[in-house]
């Protein structure tokens, strides 16, 4: 099995990452900002395996767990975040929120 090249791993991570962040930037429903978030934290994962197997160590991996967790910690807050935001505007639109009120 060939190996992948270090470099061009971290530019697929590289690209993820951007990739997520023009999501979180560009979208207004939440939803999808969640799943851009998402998206980044994939790509960091990716960086830390890969640099972990370039140094022939398994603490990529380790970080990869935490981010895992996190993300999974990140997708209940959100998710929860999101239903009382949808029963209490009707929608998912941050700039539902960004209203004044009187």
């Amino acid at each position: 099995m060939s190996e992948l090249p270090l470099e061009a791993g971290l530019l697929l991570a590289a690209l993820l990452f951007l990739t997520g962040l023009v999501g979180v930037i560009t979208r207004r429903n939440i939803l999808f900002m969640l799943m851009s978030i998402e998206i980044m934290f994939n790509a960091a994962g990716l960086a830390f395996v890969l640099a972990g197997a370039h140094n022939g160590q398994a603490d990529g991996q380790v970080m990869l767990i935490f981010i895992l967790a996190m993300a999974a910690a990140e997708v209940a807050v959100g998710l929860a975040l999101i239903i009382q935001m949808h029963r209490k505007y009707n929608s998912v639109d941050t700039d539902v929120l960004s209203e004044l009120r009187d």
